[in-house]
């Protein structure tokens, strides 16, 4: 049973990791929700409509940020905007880290260098996530501008 124990453990570690790496890139449309609806909730909206409301700021974070590194051509500003969605990304990886090394580890020091490694290495993987998916929009926008004509020949193979 001890070790059906440990196994469960490290399967939710793993778990929790993957995780947060997979929604590393969604941390500032919920930073944005978050504030949204308790701002909205603050200034007497009810719970519902404050839930709106926040979805609604998060939709649009995430549709503005997404149509921005779709239409823009330049690279600095497809950086920047990357840079917006990956540095939540990075204090959200910093804190989580920080909270399992304190469990883990007693050194303060350590477990400081430990979550920035761990802020290091979320912020890289969001910044690469939305870098992957700037490139598919990229590719995806420059095909469909080619006309009809090529999606013909691409639909008969000629």
């Amino acid at each position: 049973m001890m070790l059906f124990g440990i196994a469960l453990s490290v399967f939710a570690i793993g778990f929790f990791c993957w995780l947060l790496f997979t929604l590393a890139v969604y941390a500032l449309p919920f930073f944005v929700f978050m504030t949204a609806a308790l701002a909205a909730f603050h200034h007497g909206s009810g719970l519902l409509s404050s839930i709106v409301i926040g979805l609604l700021g998060a939709a649009a974070t995430l549709g503005v940020g997404h149509f921005g590194l779709a239409m823009t051509r330049s690279l600095m500003a497809r950086a920047c905007i990357a840079l917006l969605f990956a540095i939540p990304a990075a204090v959200a990886g910093y804190y989580a880290t920080l909270g399992v090394a304190n469990i883990a580890i007693e050194s303060a020091v350590l477990s400081q260098i430990l979550a920035a490694f761990g802020a290091v290495i979320v912020g890289g993987t969001a910044w690469t996530r939305i870098g992957a998916s700037a490139r598919q929009v990229a590719v995806d926008h420059s095909t469909s501008r080619a006309g009809p004509t090529s999606t013909v020949a691409r639909a008969t193979g000629n």
